[in-house]
């Protein structure tokens, strides 16, 4: 049986707040609906957009992150989506990436071959809007923009002059979408609220994709997809913790990278999961148990009574289980965690280490991380963004580190024997 092949086009702004996201939600939906054969995948290491992209399409969504990732990498990943067409949402604006201005979504664009959509926000603009496309457009000539939707026009003259004054310089628009604040979706501290805890999203997606089908031309954008490029030599694997592996899953344990997890599983590990907040404990005789990101600081209450799940922790220790938390399943391995208010919450107490999110100071940026016997290699990239302090942080080191400019981080994270973690969001190895 031949396999089709995989089309792929690029969602960009020239910043953000432009309306990338609900845009991306909407069209995915829209072209569904249409009988589109769709997944989608989100450029950089944004862990929340996927769980909005998958439920607007029905497909899981993957990160590609060039940055982080190698062209044949990514490359893979977007094959491993097995549909026709992929949509990926930039990040950013189309030229934003690392600090040292590598890994943007025009990078990732050229090397998967694919055109690119601009979504302008022209809420306070109007024939300034040529000069500003255009200095996208020209900024390099090696990417391909396809056209432009426009976001929050604010009237019939107002479109008329935005479309007049982008036909001048050759640039399709195929949707003008009008100012509407209830097209928006709520914010929280870590970026977009997690898709599982948005009222009525399904609601939402349905009637944002109504509002794109109608002001937008469907037709011309599916006309847009053209082929990934191919690559013959494929991306290399993260290994997995162990053959079996248990994962903390729920509101307060939700930042996990796809591919990590779809990694493993191609690799033969099986995977398990469970629930601290409802007191769950991981699967006994595991060979692994992993606690990804997510919120433990707004649920540090309810963690610090779950019994049952803290004293699992310590016999899955005692029996020498492989134990890693990345960012905030490091923060649940400490021995407390400060909420907002300035209250002290126990926690699991198997790393000497105590955070606070009274004391709160942002942490962002992608990280090059150096180890010696880690599981998933000595060389490894990866991304921080939290917002919560480190109190206390004694011991032995997991990592050694820089940011992407070269500036040396030190010492990262805690090793205690088989317990391990920090604030690192591991996404490929180097």
């Amino acid at each position: 049986m031949t396999v089709p092949t995989k089309n792929g086009l690029l969602i960009a702004s020239p910043s953000s707040g432009s309306g990338k996201t609900v845009l991306t939600l909407a069209l995915l939906r829209a072209l569904k609906d249409k009988g589109l054969d769709i997944a989608s995948a989100k450029a950089g290491p944004d862990y929340i957009d996927p769980a909005f992209h998958a439920l607007a399409s029905g497909h899981p969504s993957v990160n590609l992150d060039p940055w982080a990732m190698t062209p044949p990498r990514f490359a893979a990943l977007a094959q491993r989506q097995n549909r026709t067409h992929l949509l990926v949402e930039g990040m950013m604006g189309l030229y934003d990436g690392a600090a040292d201005g590598t890994g943007s979504a025009a990078e990732l664009s050229k090397a998967l071959g694919v055109p690119i959509i601009l979504i302008v926000d022209a809420a306070k603009q109007s024939h300034s809007i040529a000069a500003l496309v255009r200095g996208f457009r020209d900024h390099d000539d090696k990417i391909k923009l396809a056209g432009v939707i426009l976001n929050k026009v604010g009237s019939v003259r107002h479109r008329k002059m935005l479309e007049d004054a982008l036909e001048q310089i050759g640039v399709d628009v195929f949707g003008v979408i009008p100012r509407d604040d209830s097209f928006l979706l709520p914010e929280r501290h870590l970026g977009l609220v997690q898709a599982g805890k948005t009222d009525d999203i399904e609601a939402f997606i349905q009637q944002a994709a109504a509002t794109l089908a109608k002001t937008c031309d469907l037709k011309k954008i599916e006309g847009c997809f053209s082929p990934i490029r191919e690559r013959k030599r494929q991306g290399s694997m993260l290994k997995p913790l162990g053959q079996d592996i248990a994962i903390a899953q729920d509101e307060a344990f939700s930042f996990i990278y796809p591919h990590l997890l779809e990694d493993w599983r191609q690799q033969g590990a099986s995977l398990s999961f469970f629930s601290p907040l409802a007191n769950e404990a991981p699967q006994t005789g595991v060979h692994a148990v992993f606690l990804p990101g997510g919120y433990p600081e707004l649920y540090a209450g309810r963690l610090a009574a779950a019994e049952n799940f803290k004293f699992a922790m310590s016999i899955a220790r005692d029996r020498q289980t492989l134990i890693y938390g990345e960012c905030g399943g490091y923060m649940v391995l400490g021995e407390g965690i400060v909420d907002a208010e300035g209250t002290s919450h126990e926690m699991t107490g198997l790393l000497n280490l105590e955070t606070s999110f009274a004391q709160r100071k942002l942490h962002l940026g992608y990280r090059e991380l150096a180890a010696e016997n880690f599981v998933f290699g000595d060389a490894l990239n990866a991304h921080e963004f939290h917002y919560t302090t480190a109190l206390k942080e004694e011991g032995t080191p997991l990592f050694s580190g820089h940011d992407a400019l070269g500036s040396d981080l030190g010492k990262i994270g805690l090793r205690n024997e088989n317990v391990m973690g920090s604030y690192m969001h591991i996404i490929d190895g180097q």
